[in-house]
């Protein structure tokens, strides 16, 4: 039997391969990650080249760096996730830094608190991304279609017990977007802001 903290098999199989220069390896990472990396880097910087452009960053980076993900420390998703989120957080503040200089008006807090909102967005989205079909279909019945918890239990042909049981735990979920160390940090590695 798996130690509990062991890191998933198919994890460190690709930082080995990545490790070796192997570009199928890359490829491979790219499929697998590249909407989740470009939608967080999207939701921080609300901007589609920006978010292109990290994204390319973000996998130049575990091209050049394959030694910096530590299997121990997370899944490899987490720590693409930070890394994205990290990168991005970085770019925001050095836009805005640029935007408040040159138009002479803004404070740091507004930045911060810039910063904070996109990462809390951030950090909710990989949440509703990386939770289990059954409750992100629920949560996406009852909030995007407006549907109670009757109509919910209907649609997914499930018990209403079950339907309240899966709002509640996507609720609960999604209400540590405002938590874990680093404001809107993928959970993982420990917040990287």
């Amino acid at each position: 039997m798996a130690k509990k903290d062991a890191p998933p098999r198919w994890d460190r199989k690709m930082q080995q391969r990545l490790a070796r220069g192997e570009a199928a390896a890359l490829g491979e990472l790219y499929d697998r990650f590249a909407s989740l990396v470009h939608g967080l880097a999207h939701r921080v910087l609300g901007d589609e080249r920006a978010a292109d452009g990290i994204t390319r960053e973000v996998f130049a980076h575990v091209w050049e760096h394959p030694d910096t993900y530590d299997p121990k420390q997370g899944p490899l998703r987490s720590w693409v996730a930070a890394l994205t989120h990290r990168l991005a957080v970085q770019r925001l503040r050095a836009t805005e830094t640029a935007a408040l200089t040159r138009e002479g008006h803004g404070t740091t807090e507004d930045l911060e608190r810039k910063v904070r909102h996109a990462s809390v967005a951030a950090r909710a989205d990989y949440i509703v991304q990386s939770m289990p079909v059954p409750l992100r279909a629920a949560l996406e019945l009852a909030y995007f279609q407006r549907r109670d918890y009757r109509q919910t239990a209907a649609d997914l042909g499930v018990t209403e017990d079950e339907a309240r049981r899966r709002l509640r735990l996507g609720l609960q979920l999604l209400s540590t977007a405002h938590d874990a160390g680093a404001p809107g940090a993928p959970p993982g590695y420990g917040g990287a802001a």
